[in-house]
C-alpha cells in the first residue's frame, strides 16, 4: 500500500495527520486569529475615538447655541452665577458620576461683536490649568474647538 505524503497510518490502521503538520496548522490558524483580535481592537479603538469627537463638537455647538440666545448685557456678564453659568466646567455625558469633558468657553467683548470660543477636553485635563488650555489648546488634546462672532 502507498503512503501518502501528508498523512501517516496510525496504530489503527486509519490515515492522520503528523504531530509536526497539527502544529504548522495550529500556528497558522493562532496567527490569522491575532491577526483579526487586532484588526477588531483598533476599530473599537477608533468607534470610542469618533464617539468622544462627536459629543465634544455636540458639546462645543451646544454651548454656542446657548451664547447665542444671550442679550448683549447678558453676554457682557458671561459667566453670571446667578444664570447658573460657567466659562470652565466638568460635564458628565453619560451621567455616571464621572465627569467625561471638560468645556471652557471664551467671550470676548469687541463692540457691538462678541468673540466666542469654545474648547472640549478629555477628562486627562481637568487637572491642567485653565490658562494652559486657552493658550495651547493642541498639545492638551483638545477634542472640539469651535470659534464665533455673535454681533448685538
Amino acid at each position: 500500500m502507498r503512503q501518502n505524503k501528508l498523512k501517516t497510518k496510525t496504530a489503527a490502521g486509519l490515515w492522520g495527520f503528523s504531530l509536526i503538520e497539527v502544529l504548522i496548522g495550529v500556528f497558522l490558524v493562532a496567527v490569522a486569529v491575532l491577526g483579526l483580535a487586532q484588526l477588531f481592537l483598533m476599530g473599537i479603538m477608533n468607534t470610542t475615538r469618533s464617539n468622544e469627537i462627536a459629543n465634544s463638537v455636540f458639546l462645543a455647538q451646544q454651548e454656542i447655541d446657548y451664547l447665542r440666545t444671550l442679550t448683549a448685557t447678558e453676554l457682557t456678564s458671561f459667566p453670571d452665577a446667578s444664570r447658573s453659568e460657567s466659562d470652565d466646567e466638568s460635564i458628565d455625558v453619560n451621567v455616571d458620576g464621572t465627569p467625561d469633558f471638560r468645556r471652557i468657553t471664551v467671550v470676548t467683548n469687541s463692540n457691538p461683536t462678541f468673540a466666542v470660543q469654545v474648547l472640549v477636553f478629555p477628562p486627562s485635563q481637568f487637572t491642567a490649568s485653565r490658562t494652559d488650555l486657552i493658550t495651547d489648546p493642541a498639545s492638551h488634546r483638545v477634542r472640539a474647538r469651535m470659534e464665533t462672532v455673535i454681533s448685538r
